[in-house]
């Protein structure tokens, strides 16, 4: 392949991802083209066409055209080439590139509103207290660029702009040409704004799965992306709620088997089970403990702690069947081995007690906590809660 063909593949790869890149579009098919007579010294208001969904950024031109002139060419040619707002120049050097190369020798001023309110009361008494913006040096044309998420009047959700002009021909009538292009948010064009997803955010926190959850955050917004994907705004609106329901539970699901969003579901659910064993409030502990075994993802300390509250709750059976399993994922444990040798204990199995707590004493449960405190201080807890403490004794003796 010669030089000049490699150059030019790479070159039709490079503006195509570029174009493909971008992430919105100017709408030349809701684009406002309006061309009105307007008598001496009159004030008229041009409503523009319904913005689409996802507007964020207009480029307007007006032209005063004297009684037998035409416009050379159109504000979406102009457009044409430019890719998206930010090509556009900043200042007076973009709105000389945008102008109409003719004009005609009336001028105008022009203030823009965005209810039909307004306007009317503008062509009642003229005034432009309520415009968002207004022009007030008579002029024979102007172009300009406006950010509807940068103006504290308008805003993404504008569906209207009203144009109001005021003639400054004060003898005979002119010709005013109001051409206007909205650039379309690709992302917006699905109608999912600010509000809408907070919608979806907020119904996602009071969800069963959420409210299971510490910190749901990552949760919901897992959920609002799938929906987003899925769905425009206004079809999700019209799911019935039996649908919406479904769509909740089958995202949650997704989202909850998310590697991330799972691993966090569950260190909360060990977190609020470990501050509920510290309240010695072990029957609330168990569910919690209980779902991160029945997803898969328990570790020995998760079997060690349910046995803990079992053997607190004086579910002797049950406290045996998680521990030993808690002992097959993990051999070394020994949090699991002293929570075995304590379900020993209490259920009048000494001998098999004592050869465990034996074979630990000189050694650590944590790196901070050893064998024979632990011990201890469960033994306290024990008698507290009313377990049979007549062999208590005998243990810590062995220790001594």
């Amino acid at each position: 392949m010669t030089f000049k063909k490699i150059f030019l593949s790479l070159l039709i790869t490079f503006s195509f991802n570029a174009f493909a890149q971008k992430d919105g579009y100017w709408d030349k098919e809701r684009a406002t083209t309006k061309e009105i007579i307007v008598s001496a010294r009159d004030r008229i208001v041009l409503k523009t066409e319904d913005l689409p969904v996802g507007t964020t950024e207009i480029v307007y031109r007006i032209t005063l055209l004297d009684e037998n002139q035409q416009m050379a060419n159109s504000l979406v040619s102009v457009l044409k080439s430019i890719p998206d707002p930010t090509g556009i120049s900043q200042g007076s050097a973009g709105a000389v590139f945008l102008m109409s190369k003719i004009s005609g020798d009336d001028t105008c001023t022009y203030s823009l509103f965005t209810s039909n309110e307004t306007a009317k009361k503008y062509i009642e008494d003229g005034k432009i207290d309520k415009a968002c913006y207004s022009q007030e040096e008579p002029l024979s044309k102007d172009a300009k660029r406006l950010s509807l998420d940068k103006s504290s009047c308008l805003g993404q959700n504008t569906s209207n702009i009203w144009f109001g002009f005021h003639s400054k021909n004060w003898l005979l009538n002119q010709k005013i040409v109001l051409e206007v292009v909205p650039w379309v948010d690709v992302k917006l064009n699905r109608g999912w704004n600010q509000d809408n997803k907070n919608e979806i955010i907020s119904l996602c926190k009071t969800s069963t799965m959420a409210q299971k959850m510490a910190n749901s955050d990552d949760f919901c917004v897992c959920i609002l992306d799938k929906i987003m994907k899925q769905y425009r705004y206004t079809e999700f609106q019209k799911l019935l709620p039996i649908e919406k329901n479904k769509v909740y539970k089958d995202f949650g699901n997704a989202c909850y088997k998310d590697a991330d969003i799972s691993k966090n579901v569950f260190n909360d659910l060990r977190n609020q089970a470990t501050t509920l064993i510290k309240q010695q409030k072990y029957n609330e502990a168990i569910p919690k403990l209980n779902t991160i075994i029945n997803e898969g993802k328990a570790t020995a300390l998760d079997y060690s702690s349910i046995g803990y509250c079992y053997i607190l709750t004086k579910q002797f059976e049950k406290a045996l069947k998680f521990l030993q399993e808690g002992e097959k994922l993990d051999n070394t444990e020994l949090l699991v081995k002293l929570n075995l040798a304590h379900l020993y204990l209490v259920t009048n199995n000494y001998s098999d007690a004592k050869a465990i707590y034996k074979k630990y004493q000189d050694q650590n449960v944590t790196d901070s906590l050893s064998w024979k405190d632990k011990t201890k201080s469960d033994f306290a807890i024990f008698q507290k809660a009313g377990l049979p403490s007549k062999d208590f004794e005998k243990i810590i003796k062995l220790f001594n």
